[in-house]
């Protein structure tokens, strides 16, 4: 089988890099390709099979599996993983031990803080349980907060905040504040403020649907 690796300008790599695991899986299509101006790190392993924009940033021992479709300026910090099937948007940040299960999706500017584990299993141990997988939906610009666990098929509105620790289990509206075991809103992003500064942080947000 033919497979083709494209690397665009500018690569960066550090030691024991791997670009271009084949994967377990059959996979039609284990074409790679990554844009312009990648920094891996040490560690990183990508495999055949994926699509990233240019910009990509990898800390310590990253891992991307294959059927994976990256936007540009994605940014993804030590020990963290995308698992196969997912699609990532532009200036999405992951951070250091995160798992990102498969199928799942992350829009554009979204942010997930150290610990994030995301789940898809609707029926863990049943005989035909990767029948049923289902990763979640992370919407534009939302902000998760450290060792939040967010659960199979869930929404996540667009510019929401989960506080850490968190579990979401539901889906949680645009704009909103939620935290908890179970994860709940308990307010507008646009409502907070910091009271040392004296500011509202999301402010900036009301002048974006305005």
């Amino acid at each position: 089988m033919k497979v083709m690796i494209k690397l665009g300008r500018g690569k960066k790599a550090g030691k024991n890099v791997t670009i271009g695991e084949m994967p377990a899986r059959k996979v039609g299509d284990l074409g790679l390709s990554i844009g312009e101006n990648a920094n891996l790190r040490s560690g990183t392993v990508i495999y055949l099979g994926s699509k990233i924009g240019s910009h990509l940033t990898t800390g310590h021992n990253v891992v991307i599996r294959e059927e994976n479709q990256i936007g540009d300026h994605f940014s993804i910090w030590a020990n963290s993983v995308i698992d196969y099937g997912c699609r990532i948007g532009n200036g999405v940040k992951v951070h250091c031990n995160c798992y990102v299960a498969q199928y799942t999706v992350l829009e554009d500017g979204v942010f997930m803080a150290p610990g994030t584990i995301i789940s898809n299993d609707m029926y863990p141990g049943s005989p035909d349980a990767m029948e049923h997988l289902e990763g979640p939906t992370i919407k534009k610009g939302a902000q998760i907060g450290c060792n939040v666990t967010i659960l199979p098929g869930v929404v996540i509105g667009e510019h929401s905040l989960i506080g850490a620790g968190s579990v979401v289990t539901k889906d949680i509206p645009p704009y909103s504040v939620a935290y908890g075991n179970p994860a709940r809103p308990v307010m507008k992003v646009t409502d907070l403020v910091d009271k040392k500064r004296k500011s509202r942080p999301y402010k900036f947000l009301l002048d974006k649907k305005s």
